[in-house]
């Protein structure tokens, strides 16, 4: 029964579809439920720190109910982006209803879709992978399968890494460093991925391809269908869901750096590379995500199996409560840079 508890993931989507139905100031339920609400429950409820025994994670390695849950995302993420979108050409929106609902639907689209397709990305079987590739696609953030799996969990926490935080980076300029590089860069892996297995740039194997002919295939089906001002609200969901990524990315890495050893390559990651948050609640709704530590140092556990790591560095905060602190660089500064370890700063 205790599994039952990542049922709270769903918490974001139902949030959106109350504001979906009520409208008015629901409109605005989500985003004060995910930052406001969350944050200060967050604080009230206990910190757990416990690793699971042999015997369970023989058990939940096998059981089925953890992948159904992920699997569950992508209906109900397609179903209340399309809702919206379909709703935008009949329903009288006030603007401040509009403006509600956009925050609430990208906020979907952020946890529930490009979380989701995240732990998706690092499964063994390519239909999980594919079931991930599709979760990204409201967000038109389909190259973070490439650049995510062969570029991040290789250069994590070096200046290589564009979705890793410098110490002193304020959370606004990273949205900008991190998503430009993430998507040159995917260019670029792909480019050496088709190279290393014999394949030319303008090969059928080139995915980055495929990936921006989908996304546009997806633009180009919602104005034909939906009109021009639906492609803008799709746009502005799509940036909504990519800014709520790169806020976690932000909050992952910030500041940690890894060392270089005399051959000039760097060190391994390993569990001090990323911030850990053993905040209840935070881990259930993110599927274990901000067990980051855990994940880094090995990429192929299921969400479920994740471990604490006492070298790991800790935040004082769950990540949702982080991500709301970020936004404001110089309490972020005060709380995080005193905790980055004195050998990693610049």
């Amino acid at each position: 029964m205790k599994d039952l508890k990542y049922l709270t993931a769903f918490s974001i989507p139902v949030a959106a579809i109350i504001g979906l139905l009520l409208r008015e100031y629901w409109s605005f339920f989500t985003p004060v439920f995910a930052f406001l609400l969350i944050p200060i429950i967050e604080t009230l409820l206990p910190i757990q720190t416990k690793n699971l025994t042999e015997a369970e994670i023989i058990s939940k390695s096998k059981n089925s109910f953890f992948n159904l849950l992920l699997y569950l995302n992508l209906p109900l993420v397609f179903g209340i982006v399309g809702w919206f979108l379909w709703s935008t050409t009949w329903a009288l929106y006030e603007t401040y209803e509009l403006i509600g609902l956009l925050f609430s639907v990208g906020i979907v689209v952020g946890s529930n879709g490009i979380n989701v397709a995240h732990e998706l990305g690092h499964r063994p079987l390519q239909w999980e992978k594919n079931l991930g590739k599709l979760l990204l696609l409201p967000s038109l953030y389909m190259h973070f399968y490439i650049e995510h799996n062969y570029g991040h969990h290789l250069h994590a926490a070096t200046p290589e890494d564009p979705a890793s935080a410098r110490y002193n980076q304020t959370v606004y300029s990273f949205w900008f460093t991190s998503m430009i590089r993430q998507y040159l860069n995917a260019w670029k892996i792909q480019k050496d991925l088709l190279k290393r297995n014999g394949f030319s740039f303008l090969s059928v194997k080139n995915d980055m391809f495929w990936y921006s002919l989908i996304q546009l295939g997806y633009l180009s089906a919602v104005f034909f269908v939906l009109g021009l001002n639906t492609l803008w609200i799709s746009i502005t969901i799509a940036i909504t869901g990519a800014l709520l990524l790169e806020t976690i990315n932000y909050i992952e890495h910030y500041g940690l750096l890894r060392n270089k050893k005399e051959s000039g390559r760097y060190e391994r990651v390993s569990e001090i590379h990323s911030w850990n948050s053993n905040h209840i609640l935070g881990r259930m709704m993110l599927y274990e995500l901000t067990r980051h530590s855990d994940h880094h140092y090995k990429s192929h556990k299921k969400y479920q199996l994740l471990d604490y790591h006492d070298v790991s560095p800790q935040m004082p905060y769950g990540y949702p409560t982080s991500m709301v602190l970020s936004l404001i660089p110089p309490l972020w500064f005060a709380i995080m840079n005193k905790r980055i370890p004195s050998e990693m700063k610049p």
